[in-house]
């Protein structure tokens, strides 16, 4: 079982600390209100910093029993695209794989492989899951470590997948978690991450690909946002909605420097 490896310090370790941290952070939003999504795109920092554009965010959809979860890779272990299948210890409880997709994935994939590695530090899924659980307490996850790889690999893990989630035939949300621009002043951010989320709007994939390798926009997300983008495609996606754009200093009060968040609904 994957423990934990963030607790206590991108978000409380403790279950009543953690439920009360996302009772604030998570807005009460009416089940009838709530929107069926394709994918949702949403940030990975510290709840002080991001949790409130995650928490909005999230809370405006319903969230099925099943989520693949795209994440970057931020130290380089692993493989290019690692889905792990060891359910998770977390605070809120434990989180099962849901291992007949997970396999259903791993069997229609030449580009998506079984590995653990890749998981076993990595903090851009694992801060989403308090959100899932939070908002449905029986969630299962699929998650998934991406790497920087090529478009035309995006492409074929998206086909992939939802080749997979067509043969599975329940409803699967897929979260694509990123950060956006990191450590530039928040006029140069805003200007950048705009152009990026821009392309998602256009529900422009392979644009967004280039404008964010082209304009070297830091965004961290790059390859599980595109590749989220393009398996929503699959599916008929005709609509992409920004929910909420900020940056750390709304928390920090430093502007010069900041990390951009983002939280966005594809339909």
């Amino acid at each position: 079982m994957r423990s934990a490896v963030v607790a206590d310090r991108f978000y409380p370790g403790s279950r009543s600390t953690l439920s009360a941290a996302l009772a604030e952070l998570v807005p009460d939003v009416p089940a009838a209100d709530k929107q069926k999504a394709l994918a949702v795109v949403s940030p990975h920092a510290g709840y002080v910093y991001s949790g409130g554009v995650a928490g909005e965010t999230l809370a405006r959809v319903r969230i099925p029993d099943t989520v693949v979860i795209l994440g970057p890779n931020h130290h380089g272990r692993g493989e290019p695209l690692g889905l792990g299948t060891e359910d998770w210890q977390m605070p809120l409880g434990n989180v099962p794989v849901n291992r007949e997709l997970a396999e259903l994935i791993l069997g229609s994939s030449s580009v998506i492989t079984e590995d653990e590695v890749a998981h076993a530090y990595e903090h851009s899924l694992e801060v989403q899951v308090p959100f899932l659980q939070y908002l449905n307490s029986g969630v299962r996850i699929v998650p998934i470590v991406v790497s920087h790889v090529p478009y035309q690999v995006c492409v074929e893990a998206a086909q992939d997948m939802a080749r997979a989630i067509r043969e599975y035939q329940q409803e699967v949300l897929v979260v694509a978690s990123t950060d956006m621009t990191h450590y530039e002043s928040r006029e140069s951010a805003s200007r950048k991450d705009h152009l990026a989320l821009a392309r998602i709007r256009e529900l422009d994939p392979h644009g967004l690909y280039e404008t964010v390798v082209g304009n070297r926009i830091s965004m961290c997300g790059i390859m599980p946002t595109t590749i989220a983008l393009l398996a929503a495609l699959e599916f008929g996606a005709s609509k992409a909605e920004l929910v909420r754009y900020a940056d750390s200093g709304e928390a920090s009060g430093d502007t010069r420097q900041v990390v951009g968040y983002a939280g966005m609904i594809i339909s």
